[in-house]
């Protein structure tokens, strides 16, 4: 008889890390990725279509300027509160929820355009429910995923932060041809497909009610309300004016105050919703401080290009979402290779932070040089720079931000990251407002007081030298706010240096 030797066939380790968690697990996963990609692109969307979806809704500026402020005021609430619930409620229950009152407030919204309050009551639970799906993404990745290809769950966690920017001019765009409503519905049917997988696929935890006794009521009512009063100040700072405006004093004096009585109170309480005894870790708080610069550094990139476009090219959302895509499809290529490049041991994640923080001073410097004759084709190399760059940023920092924590420390670390991550964008947005209108002003006066008697004499045309003069005060405050964020760059790569200390990337026993 003959005996044969089998050679035991060796499985592909990244194939064998995946099957550690069954298929019904992984469309769990996969639901809380769907829904918070469609709550995140259809935030975005939202605010490039605002002007169809105020007169759409018969709404005057300054009343649809309020639809934008209460979904983020909302979703920043939603992203640093909601993580605290877990323990209690289970991740699955609360997931469920925040999928239903999402999928309610995007049917009911078109219908309230005469009921302006339930109209911002309802934005602002959407907001809150969309703000509480990120963490949950973040978490359900540390929680399930082996240690093998955790770095690539991460790297999908910020795969969507940096698409629902890019992509929201581009779903803007597809929605507009089912009418201003479509704004609202386009992304329902994902939430709900979303949900469905969610309730199927994520493990149910038992209720632990008994904590509801210790629950911190105090902080709630507290961070609640100073996070609200921020968000909403810089939200409205721009068109009331900022301090010049009574309401806007209010809120921002108001809200400073009353987070630092939060901070007090979170620093004693036994069941904080933000830790901050964590804070004493390196690697997060400087997770957490370059996290709030670099997602000031996208925003203000998405914004400032998009601005000079509308206003100097005259483009549409169409248009405008041609340039986004080059900024996120080629991150279908890029995130990974980034993600497998920092699952390398050798490799230091620290130093591919830096390369990608010069990546974006590079291409704020390069849209720096523009001119009035810049479109949009001029800025796709500089959208390629973003492309490979964004990965780059967000996967280090994830990895920063948890490696070394403990399983109980996770909800807490989501909170502070998703909270930070809200807020930085919508300071992003007040800040870039506040910046551009002053430059160009500034601008516009040099302009105006360095050829405008010579100009006016020449053509005796007052209202060209204004046109003129709009026109190039606008791409000169462009270029001073690009210099300024490659500025900020700059500053985040320098305290790579001393704060941070390096991080492998996670190992299971047998690794």
């Amino acid at each position: 008889m003959v005996e044969v030797s089998v050679t035991p066939h060796h499985k592909n380790r990244w194939l064998a890390s995946a099957s550690e968690i069954n298929g019904r697990t992984w469309l769990g996963l996969f639901g809380v990725f769907l829904a918070v990609m469609a709550s995140g692109v259809g935030e975005n969307a939202s605010k490039f279509a605002l002007a169809d979806i105020q007169g759409g809704m018969l709404l005057s500026f300054d009343a649809g300027s309020w639809l934008t402020t209460c979904y983020v005021t909302g979703f920043v609430i939603g992203s640093g509160f909601t993580p605290c619930f877990w323990p209690t409620f289970s991740l699955r229950r609360v997931a469920l929820t925040m999928c239903g009152i999402y999928l309610a407030g995007g049917l009911l919204t078109p219908w309230l355009g005469e009921q302006y309050g339930a109209l911002l009551a309802v934005r602002s639970l959407q907001g809150f429910a969309g703000g509480a799906l990120p963490p949950m993404l973040m978490t359900v990745v540390l929680r399930f995923m082996p240690p093998l290809i955790k770095v690539l769950g991460l790297g999908a966690y910020g795969w969507v932060s940096a698409w629902s920017a890019t992509l929201g001019a581009t779903a803007a765009a597809f929605a507009f041809h089912w009418g201003w409503s479509g704004y609202f519905y386009w992304n329902l049917p994902l939430m709900a497909i979303a949900a469905v997988c969610i309730g199927y696929g994520l493990p149910q935890d038992p209720l632990r009610l008994e904590r509801l006794r210790q629950f911190n009521w105090r902080g709630l009512l507290l961070g609640g309300m100073a996070l609200g009063m921020l968000t909403m100040g810089i939200s409205q700072g721009e068109r009331l004016d900022w301090l010049n405006s009574p309401l806007i004093y209010v809120l921002l004096l108001g809200g400073v105050g009353l987070l630092a009585l939060f901070l007090m109170n979170e620093w004693y309480h036994p069941l904080p919703f933000f830790n901050l005894q964590l804070l004493s870790k390196r690697n997060l708080s400087f997770s957490l401080i370059t996290l709030g610069g670099v997602l000031l550094i996208m925003v203000s990139l998405v914004n400032i290009t998009s601005g000079y476009l509308a206003a100097i090219q005259g483009y549409r959302q169409e248009q405008t979402s041609d340039l986004m895509l080059w900024v996120a499809l080629p991150q279908l290529i890029t995130l990974p290779i980034v993600a497998i490049i920092c699952n390398t041991p050798r490799v230091d994640c620290r130093w591919v932070l830096a390369i990608s923080l010069l990546l974006m001073a590079t291409a704020c410097v390069l849209a720096a040089q523009l001119t009035p004759e810049w479109n949009g084709d001029t800025f796709r190399v500089i959208a390629l720079l973003q492309a490979v760059a964004q990965p780059m940023a967000i996967i280090p920092l994830l990895m920063q931000a948890t490696g070394g924590l403990l399983p109980t420390d996770g909800p807490f670390a989501a909170a502070w990251f998703n909270a930070v991550k809200g807020f930085a964008a919508t300071a992003a947005g007040g800040a870039i407002a506040l910046l551009s209108r002053q430059r160009g002003d500034y601008h516009a006066g040099t302009i105006a007081d360095g050829f405008g008697s010579a100009y006016s004499r020449a053509s005796g045309s007052a209202e060209q030298l204004a046109q003129l003069a709009a026109r190039q005060s606008h791409v000169l405050a462009s270029a001073d706010l690009y210099l300024l964020v490659a500025g900020l760059a700059l500053l985040l790569t320098a305290l790579i240096l001393f704060m941070p200390t390096r991080i492998y990337p996670p190992r299971s026993v047998a690794a």
